[in-house]
């Protein structure tokens, strides 16, 4: 399958929005097939860059010059933050026209004062592909390795592609843009925040691994968050009965970039690397599902300060579920424990143990799934694919 060919879950109404994502994951490909007739104003572009960097008032005249266009397209906006004041003015001027901002990092933006907007865009976010947009195409075992980023997946040598993906981003992103003062800190940090891919998130013990302050991991994570290469999610605490812990988990936006960035010798196991890599392909599916069916802030985790835990809480007005993920192709009744702990304080949860296995059971009320099955069925819209297969598997 040719990655353009895909057709992808993501969609949207017809208002103004800002569409962020990480480098690659199809924005502007989504653009040119989606708002073919569109005015585009790409500011990779450097000669239209440093027109709109001396000049950000060039962008009425550009836009009054393809009068005849419905939708303006701003690519890249945070290469020059201060059009937006402008695109502001417009969006008064001609309110029958639809303006998409696409983005590939926040940071700018916030400087700069994204609510300049006033509320009239809205905030929306492309992912790596799903495996319902890959269909037949999708392969599990190279989604655990390489990832699911589209600009990489379209190169038959996706190894030495995602490398190069990585040193762009940083190069351009962090070095380029200037958001730290040692490169080579930040280096150091990127690969310690892979061991804690799919952990709970502890800045003391990175800084002491990375040699720097406290409050300069704080600052790293944080460039991450904006850059959108990794992001935290909250402990699920709603009608919390038992003591739970209060720090976030932390994931890489995708499984391949994980593997890329985490250092492998002769102490670690592959065992251990590929059930890290397999969370993420499950975290970067359902944040994709959650962002695309419109469910804000409905993913988090659960752990006790006992160290019970349960991957992934999924809560929305339409499902309540348990996840937890096990890179084995078998399953004891030690894996459920979490989940069965979480049931007796949440008896109206669904409970899902996703495995590498090819059977799908019941077990002491918990269902456990083959892992690619879940991710294949798991569509944006839709209910949680657990709803259809309770009844079965009783």
């Amino acid at each position: 399958m040719h990655m353009n060919s895909v057709k992808r879950a993501f969609t949207c109404g017809d208002e103004s929005f800002f569409l962020f994502g990480p480098r690659g994951t199809g924005k502007t490909t989504w653009l040119k097939e989606n708002l073919p007739g569109a005015y585009v104003v790409d500011l990779l572009n450097n000669d239209i860059r440093l027109r709109l960097t001396a000049n950000p008032e060039r962008l009425r005249d550009m836009v009054a010059a393809n009068n005849d266009c419905s939708q303006i397209v701003i690519d890249e906006i945070q290469k020059v933050p201060a059009v937006l004041d402008v695109v502001h003015a417009l969006m008064e001027k001609f309110p029958e026209k639809r303006f998409v901002l696409t983005g590939s990092s926040a940071r700018k933006l916030k400087r700069a004062g994204v609510d300049l907007l006033g509320g009239r865009a809205l905030k929306m976010k492309m992912h790596p592909f799903m495996a319902c947009e890959l269909g037949d195409a999708f392969n599990l075992d190279d989604a655990l390795t390489t990832g699911l980023v589209p600009v990489v997946g379209k190169y038959a040598n996706r190894q030495r592609q995602l490398s190069a993906y990585l040193q762009l981003y940083i190069r351009e992103e962090v070095e380029q843009e200037g958001l730290v003062r040692n490169l080579d800190a930040f280096t150091r940090f990127l690969e310690a925040m892979a061991f804690s891919h799919g952990g709970v998130l502890s800045a003391s013990d990175i800084s002491r691994e990375c040699m720097v302050k406290r409050a300069t991991v704080d600052g790293y994570v944080q460039i991450l968050k904006d850059m959108l290469i990794g992001d935290t999610f909250p402990v699920f605490s709603r009608r919390a009965k038992r003591r739970l812990i209060a720090r976030e988990k932390f994931y890489y936006f995708d499984a391949g970039v994980f593997r890329k960035l985490r250092p492998v010798g002769r102490l670690d196991s592959e065992s251990d690397i590929s059930g890290q890599a397999l969370e993420g392909v499950v975290y970067q599916h359902l944040c994709a599902y959650c962002d695309y069916s419109g469910y804000e802030n409905a993913l988090s985790y659960w752990r006790t300060s006992n160290g019970a835990e349960v991957d992934f809480v999924v809560y929305t007005p339409a499902d309540f579920t348990a996840i937890e993920v096990k890179h084995s192709d078998r399953v004891t009744r030690s894996d459920l424990e979490g989940l069965k702990l979480f049931g007796m304080d949440y008896p109206e949860a669904t409970r899902i143990l996703l495995y590498r296995g090819e059977e799908q059971i019941m077990v002491d009320g918990v269902l456990v799934v083959p892992v690619e099955r879940y991710l294949r069925e798991l569509v944006p819209g839709n209910r949680l694919p657990e709803s259809g297969w309770i009844s079965h598997a009783l």
